[in-house]
């Protein structure tokens, strides 16, 4: 199976949900400390040349792949690569599943801005404060996001290719 966690600028949410996904972040509820977020891989650390890539996290305990992209503004990336997906697995007959989870409703308006401030103005001063709020105020969120994809992955058997939008971490 391989997961993919997607959101705007894939550097932050999506991050932070492949951390939780892989173990590297304290499995419960509880908030995060601001050293244990910054020392996130990749946590605010990718760049526009970053966007549109499919970054690798690592293999989860059951042996499964986890990615994220950052999409940007585009609706189109997740539906495309889900087809792109169905295409290959026809074309090679190999039935790998996997499950995009969009991380973007996690997100709090603080995180918003602080990705705004340090990835697009290059204000890290302000930013990364925010960031870290923000990532502090969603983390719960995330980690039940997180445990959501995995239930979603373990149990649907209907679909090789499943897209989780994940309205309910509004």
């Amino acid at each position: 199976m391989i997961y993919i966690y997607n959101d705007y600028g894939g550097t932050h949410t999506t991050s932070l949900a492949a951390a939780y996904h892989l173990n590297r972040l304290p499995q419960s509820e509880r908030e995060l400390t601001a050293e244990e977020i910054l020392n996130v891989k990749d946590f605010n650390k990718l760049t526009k040349e970053d966007f549109g890539k499919i970054i690798f996290h690592g293999v989860d305990e059951d042996g499964h792949s986890v990615y994220t992209i950052g999409r940007k503004r585009n609706k189109y990336v997740v539906p495309a690569l889900k087809e792109m997906s169905l295409l290959l697995q026809e074309k090679f007959r190999f039935d790998e599943k996997i499950v995009f989870s969009n991380t973007s409703p996690a997100v709090p308006f603080s995180m918003s801005m602080g990705g705004f401030f340090s990835r697009g103005l290059k204000i890290d001063f302000i930013g990364v404060p925010l960031l870290v709020k923000g990532a502090k105020q969603c983390c719960d969120n995330i980690y039940r996001l997180v445990e959501n994809t995995k239930e979603v992955g373990r149990t649907s058997f209907a679909e090789n290719v499943i897209i989780l939008e994940n309205k309910m971490y509004k």
